[in-house]
C-alpha cells in the first residue's frame, strides 16, 4: 500500500491526489503508485528525478493545466509510492512504473515531460509505447558517467559514501537539511530557486521507512541509464532536448545525444543548471504549450 504514516506538506492547487494499484497477476515487487493530477486536456505526464517527487513539478503544473491533463507520477519508491522490499531501482524497473500509469490509465496522445532521470524513463517509455506518446520533451537527460558527483565536492563525498559497501546503507540514512539543501543547489544556477518547505517536504519523504534503501538503489542505478541511451532512437515520437547552460552535463554528453537523435529539437536554457523545472518552470511550461 502507499504511505499513510505523512502527508505531503506542499499542497499544489488544482490538484488532487491519486493512487494506481499494482497489476493483477504483476510482478511480485510491485507497489501501488501515487500521482497528482490536474486539468483539462491531452494528457501531459510529468516525471521527477532522483531524491525528488511529484512536487518537483509545483511550479509547473499551474503554467500547464489549462492545456493539458496533467498526471505528476511518484516513481517507484519515491515520494509516497510504495517501498517494497527486495524491488529493483534499476532503470527497466523504473520504466516499467511509468509504463503502468499509461496502460492502466490507458492514456493515449500523451506527451511526456521527464527530467534528469525522469528524461531518460520518458525517452524509453516512448521507445516502447509509440501508439501511445505523442511528443517527448527531455530535460537534462542523466545518462552520463558521474551524473550528481559532477555536481560538487560535497555531493561526491555524500553519493560516494552511500554507495559504499558496508557502511553505505548506514550513510543513506542519515541526511542533514544543510546537506540535502547544498547538494541540490548544485544542480541550481539560482540557488534561490530551491525552497525551504520543498527540502522539508523531501526531508519528510527521506525518514519514510525503507526509503534510505530505496535512494542508495536509485544511486546505484546510474550505470542502467547510461546503458538506456541505447534506446533513444528507437522513438518514434518527436523528440525536445532540453539542457541548462549550466547542466552536469558536458558539452560532449549532448553533443553526443544530439548525434544520436539527429531529428530531436534541441534548446540550450542559458544560466540554468539541473533543475530547470525548478528554476525556469517557464520554459519547461512554454515548450508543451506551444505544442498543445
Amino acid at each position: 500500500m502507499p504511505d499513510t504514516t505523512s502527508r505531503p506538506t506542499i499542497d499544489i492547487p488544482g490538484t488532487t491526489s491519486h493512487t494506481l494499484a499494482p497489476r493483477p497477476g504483476g510482478s511480485g515487487h510491485e507497489g501501488t503508485l501515487r500521482y497528482l493530477r490536474a486539468g483539462t486536456g491531452a494528457p501531459l505526464v510529468l516525471l521527477h528525478t532522483v531524491r525528488t517527487q511529484a512536487e518537483h513539478y509545483r511550479s509547473v503544473i499551474p503554467l500547464v493545466s489549462d492545456h493539458y491533463t496533467v498526471y505528476a507520477l511518484d516513481l517507484p519508491g519515491m515520494g509516497y509510492s510504495e517501498i517494497v522490499p527486495g524491488a529493483s531501482y534499476d532503470e527497466p524497473a523504473m520504466r516499467a512504473g511509468v509504463e503502468r500509469l499509461l496502460t492502466q490509465l490507458d492514456l493515449h496522445d500523451v506527451t511526456l515531460v521527464g527530467e534528469s532521470m525522469g528524461a531518460v524513463l520518458a525517452l524509453t517509455a516512448a521507445a516502447d509505447l509509440p501508439d501511445r506518446v505523442r511528443r517527448v520533451v527531455a530535460v537534462n537527460t542523466y545518462d552520463f558517467s558521474g551524473g550528481i558527483a559532477r555536481s560538487s565536492l560535497l555531493a561526491r563525498v555524500v553519493v560516494g559514501g552511500v554507495l559504499a559497501p558496508g557502511v553505505g546503507p548506514v550513510i543513506a540514512g542519515v541526511e542533514p537539511k544543510p546537506v540535502l539543501s547544498k547538494v541540490l543547489q548544485g544542480g541550481l544556477g539560482d540557488k534561490t530557486a530551491l525552497r525551504g518547505d520543498y527540502i522539508d517536504e523531501l526531508l519528510q519523504v527521506g525518514s519514510r521507512p525503507g526509503y534510505p534503501t530505496v535512494a542508495r538503489a536509485v544511486y546505484q542505478s546510474l550505470p542502467s541509464l547510461i546503458a538506456a541511451r541505447s534506446r533513444y532512437p528507437e522513438v518514434k515520437a518527436p523528440i525536445h532536448l532540453v539542457y541548462g547552460e549550466k547542466d552536469w552535463s558536458r558539452p560532449s554528453d549532448r553533443e553526443a545525444n544530439k548525434k544520436l537523435l539527429p531529428a530531436a529539437e534541441f534548446t540550450q536554457v542559458r544560466g540554468a543548471g539541473h533543475f530547470i523545472a525548478l528554476e525556469r518552470p517557464d520554459v519547461v511550461a512554454d515548450l508543451v504549450n506551444a505544442v498543445a
